[in-house]
């Protein structure tokens, strides 16, 4: 009670949540895992964040930092924790245009970010379907990814400076937006990816690119995965790696989507083992003026190019997005993905890496072994092909744990075979903490171990996270 009376007094007593209060952000957005916290509370400023820390340090009491609550892997769910929310801490400080970076707070949702970019004609090349509820700290706590990471990088590649609260509330600025600095430990990238298990990302300094200028978008259907790396190959040389999106659909999933959206049109008459949703965006007023006839070149480059892989038999159908109102249609069958991963129970839902040429060895590798452990399980696989990362779900047949730690090894196991990861951008949190105990390098581990010793000793950020017992 001490400790609730000072947080209360610290921040007022609107933004100390206890009780029913709390029930928004006892649930992560799968459903699969849950919150009993001590309390919620939701400072306004970085100041208001370190007293909160000190306050906790000195109860010993843990906190968890909160976002959007958009996370698929269970790390912002605690019990008998504070969560602290970052919501209130929402300011873009400042959008410089001339240096293309963006200065701004934990609590900004990626749909703000991208609106105040585009209204600077640039652009924050941060994409997933979560954009209008993902905040700017939990994607930096996690390093997401996204569909656009094969022009730009992941978030750790978009950042440039972090501000982080350590967890006796001293304040580690590290907010520059130098491009180069070698002075020293590259303490920033330590805490991108943290998951808040090192101390509190109160703000950021952001990379903005160029705001495309004209975007190529086509559905297409391959012959064979290998076949569709020709493509993207092809693409990036005819377009100077312009490529932005280079999306895989496969044939169980375009039957997922036809029966749980069937709003959603089929893009051709009969459904194919490879679909493929690829985009380019052009910067240039060279490739995105439309020209008399009405064409743009940048699509004209496009059409051009699967026209001869149609001719040289790599490519059995496809149609080019003529407006943006197909465009958004076509990325609506892709970004359903979430939706109707979700729709089914059990669920074993992972997120690995392999290289790109292994991602057809992964499917052909994968399917007998689950098979194998449970006859009548089902699988359904997202993939962005254009950087090996796999959302390969599967569902089997019973709800039990030993089963579905059998078909969580077996997933491993083939990823390691191909050199992969089983994690690529959701994180770790809680469901992928065995899997760190069974894979990930011990001596890596224990220099982790060491790092979290060090900055929060008494394991009070975001404990039970990430590292396993």
């Amino acid at each position: 009670m001490p400790l609730m009376d000072a947080l209360t007094a610290l921040l007022g007593p609107a933004h100390v949540l206890t009780g029913a209060a709390t029930a928004r952000y006892a649930k992560d957005w799968t459903g699969k895992y849950t919150a009993a916290p001590l309390a919620v509370v939701r400072p306004a400023d970085t100041a208001g964040v370190a007293a909160v820390l000190r306050l906790s340090a000195a109860a010993g009491t843990p906190v968890v930092p909160v976002g959007g609550l958009t996370g698929l892997t269970g790390g912002a769910m605690n019990s008998g924790a504070l969560m602290l929310s970052l919501e209130r801490m929402n300011r873009i400080r400042e959008v410089n245009a001339d240096a293309r970076l963006a200065v701004v707070e934990a609590g900004v949702i990626l749909q703000s970010l991208h609106d105040a970019a585009e209204a600077r004609g640039l652009y924050f090349p941060l994409w997933f379907g979560a954009r209008g509820s993902a905040m700017i700290g939990g994607a930096l706590s996690t390093n997401a990814g996204g569909s656009n990471v094969l022009r730009y990088g992941s978030t750790r590649a978009l950042c440039l400076g972090l501000e982080v609260v350590l967890a006796d509330g001293r304040v580690l600025n590290l907010m520059s937006e130098l491009h180069k600095d070698n002075s020293g430990y590259d303490l920033k990238n330590l805490f991108i990816g943290a998951e808040g298990t090192l101390g509190v990302i109160t703000a950021a300094v952001m990379k903005l690119v160029p705001r495309p200028r004209a975007y190529a978008t086509a559905t297409l259907a391959a012959r064979s995965l290998p076949d569709a790396l020709t493509l993207l190959n092809r693409l990036q040389e005819a377009t100077g790696s312009a490529v932005e999106a280079f999306e895989f659909m496969p044939r169980s999933y375009m039957a997922q989507l036809a029966r749980h959206r069937p709003d959603l049109e089929p893009p051709f008459a009969v459904t194919h083992d490879v679909t493929i949703l690829a985009e380019v965006g052009a910067t240039s007023p060279r490739d995105a003026t439309p020209l008399p006839d009405g064409s743009t070149p940048i699509t004209t480059l496009l059409e051009n190019t699967l026209a001869q892989m149609m001719d040289d038999g790599l490519i059995l159908d496809a149609v080019v997005a003529q407006n943006e109102g197909q465009r958004r249609a076509m990325w609506e069958r892709r970004e359903a993905a979430a939706e109707i991963t979700f729709t089914r129970t059990p669920i074993i839902d992972t997120d690995v890496a392999v290289p790109l040429p292994l991602v057809a060895a992964f499917l052909t590798r994968i399917a007998p072994r689950v098979t194998a452990l449970d006859a009548q399980a089902e699988a359904l696989t997202v993939a962005h092909l254009g950087d090996g990362n796999l959302h390969y779900t599967v569902y089997p047949s019973r709800d039990d744990k030993a089963l579905h730690e059998a078909i969580v090894t077996a997933i491993e196991d083939v990823v390691a075979e191909l050199g992969g990861s089983f994690s690529a951008e959701h994180g770790v949190g809680l469901s992928k903490r065995p899997s760190m105990a069974r894979r990930k390098d011990p001596v890596a581990l224990a220099v982790m171990r060491s790092v979290k010793a060090t900055l929060d000793p008494d394991n009070l950020m975001n404990p039970g996270k990430v590292l396993p017992d």
